[in-house]
């Protein structure tokens, strides 16, 4: 029995669910919008939520806490230079999930948009859109 026990395992070993939220949280950070699992996005809103509300506060032990999640230079940079100051006045909530109606094709499994908020990409996208179309 799983009783309070937090955390969801996800069908991984430990040191594969550390590496698997590493690398969604850097392709979150990164691209500012992924499509991944329902599961996988619930499982790592919390680690992902936790990393940017480090990155308001340019310390150099947040730094350093940041460089040993991520391990990536550039994306920390980005962390504490573009995203902090974005979500310096939000007081939580920095990420949404969002269902996808398509089920995925491989081994049907369910599909959702994992992005940040006041996601800039996007409104990019829609500006370049809106251009094409006038």
């Amino acid at each position: 029995m799983r009783h309070r026990k937090a955390g969801k395992k996800l069908g991984r070993s430990p040191s594969h669910r550390r590496a698997t939220r590493r690398n969604m949280i850097a392709a979150l950070l990164g691209h500012e919008r992924i499509v991944t699992t329902i599961e996988k996005a619930k499982a790592f809103k919390p680690a992902a939520e936790k990393m940017i509300s480090l990155g308001r506060n340019k310390t150099l032990a947040n730094v350093r806490r940041a460089m040993a999640e991520l391990q990536d230079r550039k994306l920390v940079a980005k962390l504490f230079d573009e995203l902090g100051p974005r979500y310096k006045n939000r007081p939580g909530g920095y990420t949404r999930i969002l269902k996808l109606p398509n089920r995925r094709l491989g081994d049907n499994g369910t599909q959702c948009i994992f992005e940040l908020v006041d996601n800039q990409i996007v409104e990019r996208q829609l500006a370049e859109m809106a251009e094409e179309e006038a």
